[in-house]
């Protein structure tokens, strides 16, 4: 089933950007992930207003995909420079609707 991460990012510190982007992009392939959105073009039209920087929206194959990608030890120092410089959250979203 496929599933979908939705992240918020907002930068504290950019000096990890350039290193992170073209790892980030050959791993997110190598695990069957695609991007559908990578924006800072987003408008708040229910609930609070929010600051967030970037959001990004990724279509994964399944599960076990979406985590072997944030898992990969390829991946890991790319992570942890973004999270210590930047807020982050990151939410995976299974593909059905339960309310159907």
């Amino acid at each position: 089933m496929k599933h979908y991460s939705v992240l918020e990012v907002t930068p504290r510190d950019d000096s990890w950007v350039q290193a992170y982007l073209p790892i980030a992009n050959q791993l997110l392939r190598k695990h069957g992930g695609r991007y559908l959105a990578r924006t800072s073009q987003h408008e708040n039209i229910e609930g609070e207003p929010s600051d967030v920087a970037l959001r990004i929206i990724i279509e994964w194959p399944s599960r076990e995909a979406a985590l072997a990608f944030e898992h990969d030890e390829e991946y890991r120092p790319h992570l942890e420079a973004r999270l210590a410089n930047s807020e982050s959250r990151h939410v995976l979203i299974a593909g059905q609707d339960d309310l159907a």
